[in-house]
């Protein structure tokens, strides 16, 4: 039984603690005000679950309130007569924490903490073994969803079915008969990988041992003619391998013949091109060295002359200086000259008497010194540019004698007697070459051979291979080794048929007995999955006679149970009784032997066996330990009569007493008015605010 529980930035909530009432314990609120945040606060305290979903994925982050950056919630709780806690906690990293701990005397011990299943540490699984359920089984016992209880006895006949197989677990068998058929799947994928077909292909393997049955009848035949025809192809060969070794020697030096040919031209013509470089490097040479005889006897003369206009040049040179030099001296004195002027016939310097100054102090003197050296220079500087033009020609004289005597030295002529004997050797090579054409072909062999002795010999050699190979046919030839050749490949060919054909029958006879072997365990295989089948049809099918047992079981303890919750509950109706059909399970009412329709009843009666065949489910699953149940807006869909029967139900359910502790209820709903009257004392309204959810009892 649940006796408290703190919230702190839990969803909607930012601190909000609530104790529970051992009967009945009301949440109302306008939708949207965090009520249904109980649900999760209390699922996700014990077991670390809950059912908000962030995208496609359920994220613990999403249950920090936003603005916050972690969330705790924490669950005071009683069970098989101990007291516990449970506290979890979340930060916005999604780091999760986790504490269980078990009330000894005034104080709480921890029993397990976090989940480090690695270390064989799990909270969860420690609650779990307190409550005597998952997070999963707790949803189906103890927790009804919003219009679940409603659709208990609104459903039709097959959706009952369908409700009762959830609720139960029996729609669990079509999981069941998934996980049959992947089996089934994977054996059969392993016999497909070890045999490469698997029972359903059996006839397929059966028709494939006839094809490789006739595939050996049929080529046996063929294995004798190819033996035949090879025996006649390898006579032919033979004959005419003779003939053509014969003639590939004749072949080989009419090949020989050609290269010999086509080597002469390519001799000459070589030999004609180098005495032509020859010719044109020769006379290139004697052009070049015509008049460097005589432009190099006369070098001498040239020095001495040059070296004569160059000690006149520097005398020349010498006096222009010493003419400049003279004038800037005139040039100071007659700035001197200027401030030099006789005042009353006296110095200016020393204030004496004088009758006249120095010519050198003179300003007309100086004046006219000037003049004269200006007229000297100038005739000398007309004098030198003279001798220096006069140098630079004679320089250009002596250029072309060092040319010349370079040019005898680079061709490595020292007389004119040597330059008239190459002369002589060109007119020799031109006229060597003169009767052989530009353009030799195979032809002009004759002429080619008389460039050189090496010409002649090759001219020879290819005379003599003309007269072994006379009488040669090369299409004769040609023909002959095509037919060795056409021989030879249809010998391969033979080869290769022989080959294949006996590769066949060998691969035919391997495969029928490999099919054999895998016939006989695919016979075996087919029927074992006959009997896999079988049991997958009558055990696991959902409408099958296991699951038709199972549901008649859990109908006969539901109808049970449910009819003793009905029977303290003071109706006329004493007895519920579900009966299932081929695909509909139907709910029938008794008042004593006589039997009532669901529809005839009053709301409070219908509301009553609702909630008594939901109490039944629960206890067929075993309800938890914590012997409680949360009613999620359960008034939704029902009108005013039944929201009020349903109230005055729940109201004599939580009291009731006997051998079992009391029932505890939570229950959500907007509807506040129906609880006016009601005996429920602890009501608690939830509504929305700035900084959370606010919760004050009523």
């Amino acid at each position: 039984m649940i006796h408290s529980i703190e919230l702190i930035d839990f969803l909607a909530h930012h601190d909000t603690k609530l104790d529970f009432s051992n009967d009945a314990t009301v949440f109302v609120g306008q939708n949207g005000a965090g009520k249904s945040s109980i649900i999760d606060a209390i699922t996700f305290s014990l077991f670390g679950a809950h059912t908000r979903v962030l995208g496609s994925k359920r994220s613990n982050k999403s249950l920090i309130r936003r603005g916050a950056n972690k969330a705790l919630v924490k669950i005071e709780f009683s069970a098989n007569g101990k007291n516990f806690k449970a506290i979890r906690q979340i930060d916005a990293k999604g780091t999760l924490t986790a504490q269980f701990l078990e009330k000894n005397g005034d104080e709480y011990l921890p029993i397990a903490e976090g989940e480090r299943t690695q270390f064989g540490e799990s909270m969860t699984k420690e609650v779990e073994k307190v409550l005597g359920m998952s997070y999963e089984k707790m949803k189906i016992a103890s927790i009804v969803q919003q219009g679940e209880l409603n659709a208990i006895i609104k459903a039709k006949p097959k959706e009952f079915k369908e409700l009762l197989n959830t609720i139960i677990g029996i729609d669990r068998l079509d999981v069941a008969v998934e996980s049959m058929k992947e089996v089934l799947k994977e054996f059969r994928k392993d016999i497909q990988t070890k045999h490469g077909v698997d029972d359903t292909q059996i006839e397929l393997l059966e028709n494939r041992m006839n094809e490789f049955q006739n595939e050996i009848t049929g080529s046996r035949p063929m294995m004798k003619k190819l033996e035949e025809e090879k025996k006649v192809r390898e006579t032919n060969i033979e004959k005419i391998q003779q003939e053509v070794e014969k003639d590939s020697v004749k072949e080989i030096q009419l090949r020989e013949l050609e290269d010999q040919k086509e080597e002469l031209v390519s001799y000459a013509k070589d030999a004609i091109k180098k005495i032509q470089r020859e010719v044109m490097e020769e006379e290139r040479k004697v052009n070049e060295c015509k008049g460097c005889f005589s432009i190099v006897s006369k070098r001498g003369e040239i020095e001495s002359r040059l070296f004569k206009l160059e000690e006149e040049l520097q005398i020349i040179t010498k006096e222009l200086v010493e003419f400049e030099k003279k004038k800037i001296r005139f040039e100071e004195q007659g700035e001197f000259a200027n401030r030099l002027e006789l005042k009353d016939g006296k110095c200016p310097v020393c204030d004496s008497k004088v009758d006249h100054l120095n010519p050198l102090f003179q300003k007309e003197h100086l004046e006219e010194e000037i003049k004269t050296l200006n007229q000297k220079i100038s005739q000398t500087k007309e004098k030198q540019v003279e001798l220096e033009n006069s140098i630079e020609k004679i320089n250009d004289e002596l250029r072309d004698a060092e040319n010349a005597d370079i040019k005898l030295k680079t061709h490595n002529i020292s007389t004119e007697t040597e330059l008239e004997k190459i002369a002589a050797t060109i007119k020799e090579k031109i006229k060597k070459i003169k009767h052989i054409p530009i353009t030799i072909n195979s032809g002009q062999l004759l002429e080619a051979s008389s460039i050189d002795a090496h010409a002649k010999m090759k001219y020879e050699k290819i005379l003599q291979i003309e007269k072994t190979t006379s009488g040669f046919n090369q299409e004769e030839f040609s023909e002959k080794k095509k037919n060795l050749i056409y021989n030879r490949d249809r010998l391969r060919q033979i080869d290769q048929e022989f080959g294949a054909t006996t590769n066949r029958i060998e691969n035919a006879e391997k495969q029928i007995e490999k099919n054999k072997v895998s016939l006989n365990e695919l016979y075996k295989v087919r029927k074992y999955i006959t009997k896999l089948e079988d049991i997958q049809k009558n055990v696991y099918s959902i409408d099958g006679p296991v699951a038709k047992s199972l549901r008649s079981w859990a109908l006969e303890i539901i109808s049970e149970k449910a009819s003793e919750y009905l029977e303290k509950l003071n109706t006329k109706i004493q007895r519920i009784s579900l009966s299932q059909k081929t695909r509909d399970v139907n709910i029938t009412c008794y008042a004593r032997s006589t039997m009532l329709e669901l529809e005839s009843l009053s709301g409070g009666e219908q509301v009553s066996i609702a909630l008594s065949l939901r109490l039944g489910m629960a206890h067929l699953l075993g309800s938890s330990n914590l012997n409680f149940m949360i009613l999620d807006e359960p008034t939704t869909h029902l009108d005013s009569e039944r929201r009020k029967s349903l109230v005055g139900v729940l109201s004599q359910l939580a009291s009731i007493r006997g051998k079992e502790a009391s029932m505890q209820f939570i229950i959500i709903s907007h509807d506040a008015e129906i609880f006016e009257d009601s005996s429920v004392e602890n009501i608690y309204n939830f509504e929305s605010g700035i900084n959370g959810t606010l919760v004050n009892p009523l």
